[in-house]
């Protein structure tokens, strides 16, 4: 009796540090306890090392908020901070003064007037747009994406970093352990022997020991010269030109960007360059003068568990509060926490049109079937679904009335919101508002709506299959 009585202690110990260190985060709290229960010791270990509160870290924090300021400085030399909207330029979030002094108190992340934007929904154009600027690269190229392939067209970007490295360009490069885990060695080494620096963001097997492994840097941005730059969905691989066999047709949107906005992409990739590199870089040319005029307001609102404050699930929410007509979202990953959940279920029973927009061929099973555990509430509340069947969207962008519309690399769901290092741009003009609205309607077309009595012919055993994954959704 005595080892049983052990067991037991040590078993109550381990669902006390969950339930104490875990407690503001409920979904991610019930994930853990149910892989204790199936792996009473096993489920621990691995808790200790994917589960570490990244945010505790206080040096992390501390350095986040030193390179900020010290950025801040170089960027205020050349951006205009756009501390009112001009009334005559018809802006509708005017009218909404609460998710307006929301938007203007996010923390290092100004609304800036001197911009211009494009919209781009196809990737093959988007990777021609990419690889013209890295051409026409005077100074620098920074580039950082979750995930870099070995294939043809990561060796097409490769060669182009390569060629620019050559003519004496400054190359830096960040991607992600876990995004990149199969980028081959020859790969990065062709690169640093041109030339370029490459970093590994949180390389799986550091991350593991530091307890860092549940982190990734899912940032997709190219920054040229300091006055072009990209942010959105599309990762360097053949994937996303439709060659993946079972996804098929690759459906994606990305952002060119010109003006303010540039600085705050450079901003964010330097934090991120100081994390991997330990390289503190000030170079002036690095936030170049632009002769971009007034134009297009655009707020850049990077996200990650090195800060407090989570940004884009804050604008998120705001904006699902503040709507009066329309909440239209697309996304890969739908899994929403609570609050998001009653504010799309209160939009729409009281009127609002809320559309979600899912893929109808998933790339991962466990999300997937988590996703579909949380359509019926929604739908009985008046939300309507619909799933891509065109191949595979990849898109996430999010548009309430003619308030704002945002688009970049974070999903509707609870990693990207909490644990994800993301970025979105908020657009604010009626022009880019307009042409996303447009993008969302072409979906549309190409998908087809969810019924709930179609819906509700599941078997239970896949009904099953939803439940699990719910449970254990927060965590992948």
């Amino acid at each position: 009796m005595l080892w049983l009585t052990i067991v037991l202690i040590l078993f109550i110990f381990q669902v006390a540090t969950i339930l104490l260190i875990e407690f503001r985060y409920p979904e991610k709290t019930v994930a853990w306890l149910l892989i204790l229960f199936i792996l009473p010791i096993i489920g621990f270990v691995m808790y200790y090392f994917v589960a570490k509160e990244y945010r505790q870290r206080k040096i992390v924090r501390r350095k986040g908020f030193r390179i900020l300021d010290e950025m801040q400085r170089a960027i205020a030399r050349n951006q205009d901070k756009l501390d009112t909207l001009s009334e005559a330029a018809g802006y509708e979030i005017l009218q909404q003064p609460r998710l307006l002094g929301l938007l203007f108190n996010m923390p290092g992340a100004p609304i800036t007037k001197h911009n211009e934007i494009e919209v781009l929904s196809n990737v093959e154009a988007a990777y021609a747009e990419m690889l013209e600027a890295i051409a026409r690269a005077k100074h620098h190229v920074h580039f950082e994406f979750y995930t870099i392939r070995d294939d043809a067209v990561g060796r097409q970007f490769r060669d182009a970093l390569v060629r620019k490295a050559g003519e004496g360009v400054r190359v830096r490069i960040i991607y992600d352990g876990i995004g990149s885990y199969k980028l081959t060695a020859g790969y990065v080494e062709s690169l640093k022997q041109a030339g370029a620096e490459v970093h590994c963001f949180l390389p799986p097997l550091f991350a593991f020991f530091d307890k860092r492994l549940n982190y990734r840097n899912h940032r997709k941005i190219v920054v040229v010269d300091g006055k072009v730059g990209f942010l959105g969905g599309i990762n360097i691989g053949d994937e996303y030109l439709g060659r993946d066999p079972h996804l098929g047709y690759w459906r994606d949107t990305h952002l060119r960007l010109e003006g303010d906005s540039v600085y705050y992409l450079q901003q964010t990739f330097l934090n991120d360059w100081e994390f991997v590199s330990r390289q503190k870089l000030s170079d002036p040319l690095l936030f170049p003068e632009h002769d971009c005029p007034e134009g297009k307001p655009v707020q850049i609102l990077p996200s990650g568990p090195d800060v407090q404050f989570d940004a884009i699930f804050e604008m998120s929410f705001g904006a699902i509060a503040a709507a009066r007509r329309r909440i239209w979202i697309t996304t890969p990953y739908f899994i929403p926490d609570r609050s998001i959940m009653i504010g799309l279920k209160t939009a729409a029973v009281s009127g609002v049109d809320v559309r979600i927009l899912l893929p109808g061929v998933p790339d991962s099973r466990i999300v997937y079937y988590a996703t579909l555990s949380y359509i019926k509430e929604l739908m009985q509340a008046g939300v309507k679904f619909y799933m891509y069947r065109k191949g595979f969207i990849h898109s996430k962008t999010f548009l309430v009335d003619g308030l704002l519309a945002s688009a970049g690399t974070a999903n509707m769901d609870m990693r990207s919101f909490f644990d994800n290092f993301e970025i979105n741009a908020v657009f604010f003009d009626k022009k880019t508002i307009d042409r996303l609205e447009r993008d969302f309607q072409q979906d549309m077309k190409d998908s087809d709506e969810i019924v709930m009595a179609q819906f509700e012919k599941r078997s239970r055993w896949q009904r099953g299959k939803e439940v699990l994954a719910r449970l254990l959704s927060p965590l992948f």
